[in-house]
């Protein structure tokens, strides 16, 4: 599946993008974020406090209970602030 990193975690990982194939173990968006925290200290901190990003899979925002299943695409996005 291909990830899409935005604004600060894409800066913090120093990725815009990427292709993964987590473990099947790996099936719902929590879960996929705790096993990037595992593949380097740049995607440790990035994700250091993972209820505070907001996925999209197939471009529409989900919760992280969501199962990855069939995804296409995720994006990782900051918490959005207005103005």
């Amino acid at each position: 599946m291909k990830l899409v990193y935005f604004a600060w975690v894409r800066e913090r990982i120093g990725l815009a993008e990427e292709e993964v194939t987590p473990p099947d173990s790996v099936t719902t968006v929590h879960e996929l974020l705790d096993w990037l925290k595992t593949r380097g200290e740049e995607y440790a901190e990035a994700l250091k406090y993972p209820e505070a990003i907001r996925v999209a899979i197939n471009q529409e925002h989900v919760r992280q209970n969501e199962p990855i299943a069939g995804a296409r695409e995720i994006g990782l996005f900051p918490p959005m602030t207005g103005g």
